[in-house]
């Protein structure tokens, strides 16, 4: 197709000119203004509209953020009417939200927001070992937001203002002790109960079953018995790992990588020091620090005079608590290990020199250096595996990045096999069968990748058989993958399913006759109490549950408490049925201090979040805010369930 494109090109223009110059005439050039627009408004707030393209594109960003925290999740779900939906909702209330910060006159100082990015782990992680912020890692964090410095620091800055709207009312509620004892009493009220069950399995016996039985709830159950949609594939990889494989390396150039390296590979030089310290905070007054100071200075007159007696001056002077014991003693240590001034002059010295007073943020030191262990230089016969290792992976990274276009425009460009890049590239061509739109459960590699596994099951993918796009599955990774069978989600025949069909139909039936047997329980009980047959009683309350059914205690618990004793009857699905009889209500347990304040705290957060809900519609309300395309109908369980 592209081929025929790329063949045809002029007359194609040729035909694009005729079709587009008349409809210009005929509809205006403000047909056309509307693509710059991206659409109708969708929603307004304060008269400001939020158009369908805003919405495309913050749709998008919320997409590509959830599907990096969650891979293997369904891009159909993602992209559901329900989910737009709500991405539409947050953006308006955000819109809401910043439009009353302007109302309101919150802003955001200057001191505030660079106090805030001071603050930022994710900014601090961007300094450097002087303190300095990396601005070209700066300029790297903002663009991979698609923003500028300057527009991410503005961001920023209205979102600070419009976090104080909301800020004061959460924060500011507060539950009393008495609405936090009348909510937990509701809360986590206990009530014994005594429960009699049906189990479906105790009725798989008197289910008949027949052929025609199990026909007709195959034909009504028929999406039960769907297969998965699945391909068998053959797909190409170019990495390094593939690539280091055909890489012969030279005896010379392992030779010269180890001349070259030997003292890297040696490893750090370490030097061994005693020191003496006299701290002195760094915020300290300059009387204190020159009082310090001066102390050192007097100790290192001593030393030198007598440098046999470091130590014992060291323990009864040193105020390393650390090291004071032990002489002042360090061990043995390498360059990075310490701070800056004391590194360097440690390193400075000479075996069993005693420094000048060094000066840190810690205070004043005396170094003596005590001893120097100086690298060994491993042979380069014992070096031999990890030179190969090394040469190899820098070879295949410099192949990689020469290969990487080869690649990606040669199953594109014959996008019907991949042997002549395979044969080009000397790759292996690898195949796998029965892959799925969704990686299965623990899933891992390359196949399980979601950006690989989209581009398989994309449409052109599925009836031209063609290559996919080259996709970067990982760093240094490119994977291209070939239909060679499809196989489409289909109802599976009867006659293959019959046996699934035969356990299906028996477990539902068996459950109705659970549910019936219950019911018919229920009934005979609640006219004459006297028959009813419980288990041992049990305590159950919604922090407690006993390992019982959220549906049945659910029910027990919204069973009304003036009219104790009462039965409850539990539809439990496919686990049968159950009645219940609830005794009694139970005093929940004292709390002690600790749970009595926590459960205030948690109540006041939950306060403070309705609070806030509240405030929130209510500048809705206030500014208008109007979304203009209907609300999606959520399925019910039920029809979903029928479907």
């Amino acid at each position: 197709m592209f081929d025929s494109i790329r063949n045809h090109s002029k007359i194609l223009m040729g035909l694009l000119f005729l079709l587009v110059i008349p409809s210009f005439v005929l509809f205006g050039i403000d047909s056309y203004s509307r693509f710059s627009d991206q659409g109708a408004p969708v929603a307004k707030v304060a008269g400001n509209k939020i158009t369908q393209g805003e919405w495309d594109a913050a749709h998008q960003r919320e997409v590509e953020r959830i599907r990096a925290s969650v891979p293997n999740l369904d891009p159909k779900q993602l992209d559901s009417a329900e989910a737009r939906y709500a991405t539409l909702e947050r953006i308006v209330n955000d819109r809401v939200i910043s439009e009353a910060a302007s109302k309101q006159l919150l802003i955001t100082s200057d001191q505030r927001l660079a106090r805030y990015l001071q603050q930022d782990p994710t900014i601090a992680g961007l300094r450097g070992p002087d303190g300095k912020l990396d601005m070209d890692r700066y300029r790297q964090l903002a663009a991979s937001q698609g923003m500028t410095p300057e527009m991410f620091e503005a961001k920023v800055r209205s979102d600070l203002s419009a976090q104080q709207v909301l800020a004061g009312l959460r924060d500011s509620a507060l539950a009393s002790q008495r609405q936090t004892d009348t909510a937990l009493d509701a809360y986590l009220q206990r009530r014994e109960i005594q429960i009699q069950k049906w189990s479906p399995a105790d009725f798989a016996a008197k289910v008949e079953v027949s052929d025609t039985d199990l026909e007709k709830f195959y034909q009504a159950q028929a999406e039960r018995f769907r297969s998965v949609e699945s391909a068998d594939i053959e797909y190409l990889v170019l990495d390094t790992a593939a690539l280091q494989k055909n890489i012969n390396l030279a005896e010379q150039d392992l030779k010269t990588y180890y001349e070259q390296n030997v003292q890297r590979l040696a490893g750090q030089e370490q030097r061994r020091a005693s020191h003496i310290l006299i701290t002195a905070a760094k915020d300290a007054s300059a009387a204190d620090r020159a009082k310090a100071r001066a102390k050192a200075d007097e100790l290192l007159v001593v030393v030198r005079k007598n440098p046999k007696t470091f130590a014992e001056v060291a323990r009864k002077n040193s105020q390393d608590t650390g090291s004071a014991t032990k002489g002042g003693d360090l061990d043995f240590f390498a360059r990075g290990a310490m701070v800056k001034p004391f590194e360097e002059a440690t390193f400075a010295l000479q075996k069993g020199e005693i420094s000048e007073v060094v000066e840190s943020d810690f205070g004043f030191h005396i170094i003596l250096l005590t001893d120097i262990k100086a690298p060994k230089a491993p042979s380069f016969e014992a070096m031999r595996p990890q030179l190969e290792a090394d040469l190899r992976k820098q070879q295949a990274q410099r192949q990689f990045a020469e290969q990487a276009e080869t690649f990606s425009n040669s199953v594109y460009e014959q996008a019907d096999s991949f042997k002549p890049v395979a044969d080009r590239l000397k790759l292996n061509v690898q195949h796998a069968q029965g892959l799925t739109r969704l990686p299965g459960a623990g899933a891992q590699g390359l196949l399980a990748n979601p950006k690989l596994l989209q581009a398989v099951f994309a449409e052109d993918s599925v009836s031209k058989r063609r290559n996919t796009a080259a996709v970067e599955v990982a760093p240094s990774t490119l994977v291209s993958a070939r239909i060679v069978a499809y196989r489409p989600a289909a109802v599976r025949p009867f006659a293959e399913v019959k046996e699934e069909v035969r356990r299906q139909f028996v477990q539902e039936k068996s459950a109705q006759l659970a549910k019936a047997e219950g019911q018919a329980k229920l009934s005979l009980w609640k006219d004459q109490p006297a028959l009813g047959q419980f288990g041992p009683s049990v305590t159950v309350s919604r922090d407690q549950a006993q390992s019982q059914p959220q549906a049945l205690l659910d029910a027990v618990l919204r069973a009304d408490p003036a009219h104790l004793p009462v039965l409850v009857g539990v539809d439990l699905g496919s686990q049968g049925y159950a009645l219940a009889r609830v005794n009694k209500l139970v005093p929940r347990d004292a709390s002690s201090a600790q749970q009595v304040a926590q459960s205030r705290l948690q109540l006041s957060e939950l306060w403070g979040q309705a609070e806030t809900q509240s405030y929130l519609a209510h500048l809705k309300q206030q500014l208008k805010a109007e979304i203009l395309v209907e609300k999606p109908q959520v399925k019910s369980a039920e029809t979903a369930e029928k479907r």
